[in-house]
């Protein structure tokens, strides 16, 4: 009787301090994944910011062809001295086949601004695309944690060819995701 006491109370002391013995809410729900975009899927209607406008990024491919590739970071090394420049060096030759060519990043528009101004791209070589809150990049499933380089969520490095109205064409990640390989794509 003794032991059956001490229980009760123990009992009631843990219910009364919140000590309720429960699985973390957190481990019930089912984790929310999104598969990452593929040849054939059309790209989702986030809003972005171009050129100091919100758009839906289906409308900069509403009745064109074009090429959309994503950095990890602005000022970023391989960013700033092959990405990005591979892109404005080839966006003739790319333009020919894609007439549009957009920069995108986990960055507000602003990093990007300057960052085109640093690395000299023209606006009327590449158009950069703010995806601020990374709700385009995490939509189609090419978002990772760079944390561990004090980056938070940025995008992967990756290149797609749209066709007019959104679908996509070919996607390259990592090596292939540059300038060189996508125009050998087109």
């Amino acid at each position: 009787m003794k032991s059956f006491g001490a229980l009760v109370l123990l009992s009631i002391c843990t219910i009364c301090n919140g000590f309720v013995a429960r699985a973390p809410v957190g481990r019930l729900r089912a984790p929310h994944r999104i598969t990452m975009i593929a040849v054939g899927d059309t790209l989702p209607n986030v809003s972005v910011k171009v050129a100091g406008e919100v758009r839906g990024i289906l409308d900069l491919f509403a009745n064109q062809r074009g090429v959309l590739f994503a950095v990890p970071g602005a000022f970023t090394p391989t960013c700033s001295e092959k990405h990005l420049p591979g892109f404005v060096e080839q966006s003739a030759a790319i333009k020919g086949k894609a007439p549009f060519v957009g920069c995108v990043a986990v960055n507000d528009p602003f990093v990007l601004d300057a960052w085109a101004k640093t690395v000299n791209a023209p606006t009327s070589a590449v158009t950069m695309i703010s995806d601020g809150n990374g709700e385009f990049t995490k939509a189609i499933g090419m978002e990772m944690d760079a944390s561990g380089n004090f980056l938070g969520t940025r995008s992967k490095r990756y290149a797609m060819i749209i066709a007019p109205g959104g679908r996509v064409e070919w996607i390259g990640e990592g090596d292939d995701a540059f300038a060189n390989v996508v125009m050998s794509k087109l």
